[in-house]
């Protein structure tokens, strides 16, 4: 067994996550009887290949090959990093015991961050709150990741991203946490995280649609389309105009003196330019002798808020008798 001599001659190996690793061994020489294995780690190393069976993503480079025993591993994920040992064994007895053990060949597998995703705060915000926004992103190897953040394409200063092994330690995750003011015209604008690693030709982004973390409450008025006071019998049409709101979820109703009124026309609320809503409610009311004085009311209930409400009062003229 004097001549025998087993060759791995890879110290470091780094391979791009997806594509297939190749682990070269080759023996010359007469051993002993037994099989040539490769195990990755070095106590009690798992048995990545034997000649009697392996990992179905491991193959021989030469099949029936007696002294080259090089392997492909193919799809090679961030988890299959670490050192791989090609051993030959001896037959004996009471079974197989190590002969020669290569010197070690180093993988280091290169895997591209996660698309980033960024969420924002668990409930909406009011403008000139500051609220804060979370980017993250993981499964990436090497370490070094740079994230720039971006409110349209004005950039925004953020802390240092806090970067974290992954549960099997050959990949990383990354999170960055920025605080913004929101503004009323934050409804159209976005917000845009730019994570850049040395595996990625352009940096990827992941972007939050501001108006999904911003509440803007809406102004109420309420005129009518007559001067007061009116005649008696007149019909007096009270408008509400309900202006400047997002989301457009809203709930328009009107009290006459605290008790409900129906309204035949039920109005929707429409987008404006700025990408806020605006709504406008009519309420058409016959001047009886017994509503003067009345007070009518639009009570608006904005994204399950607490009402806003505006009041107009109907002063009628009454006519002296005789």
């Amino acid at each position: 067994d004097e001549d025998f001599k087993l060759q791995q001659p890879q110290d470091l190996v780094t391979v791009e996550a997806g594509q297939t690793l190749t682990l070269t061994c080759t023996i010359s020489g007469v051993g002993p009887a037994g099989p040539v294995k490769w195990l990755k780690g070095k106590d009690d190393g798992v048995i990545v290949y034997d000649q009697t069976g392996s990992v179905p993503r491991v193959t021989r480079a030469e099949n029936g090959s007696d002294n080259d025993f090089s392997i492909h591993i193919r799809d090679v994920q961030p988890e299959d990093a670490g050192t791989y040992y090609c051993v030959k064994f001896r037959n004996r007895l009471q079974g197989e015991e190590e002969f020669q053990r290569g010197k070690g060949t180093e993988v280091s597998v290169r895997a591209k961050p996660t698309p980033p995703v960024v969420s924002g705060p668990g409930r909406r915000a009011v403008p000139g709150e500051s609220v804060p926004f979370t980017c993250t992103s993981g499964g990436f190897f090497p370490e070094e990741i740079t994230v720039k953040w971006f409110k349209d394409k004005a950039s925004i200063s953020a802390q240092q991203p806090q970067i974290t092994p992954a549960r099997t330690k050959s990949s990383y995750n990354m999170s960055s946490t920025v605080t913004l003011t929101l503004q009323r015209d934050d409804v159209s604008s976005q917000l845009h995280c730019k994570v850049q690693h040395p595996t990625l030709t352009d940096p990827l982004t992941g972007t939050f649609q501001l108006r999904d973390a911003l509440r803007v409450s809406p102004s109420v008025r309420v005129a009518t389309d007559s001067r007061s006071p009116v005649e008696v019998n007149e019909t007096v049409i009270f408008t509400c105009d309900v202006e400047g709101f997002y989301p457009g979820d809203v709930d328009v109703t009107w009290l006459e003196n605290r008790t409900e009124v129906k309204v035949e026309k039920v109005s929707k609320p429409v987008e404006t330019p700025q990408g806020l809503f605006k709504l406008r409610s009519l309420l058409e009311v016959q001047a009886t002798e017994e509503k003067n004085g009345s007070a009518f009311t639009c009570r608006v209930v904005h994204d399950a808020q607490a009402p806003i409400s505006e009041t107009a009062l109907l002063w009628i003229t009454t006519l002296a008798k005789g």
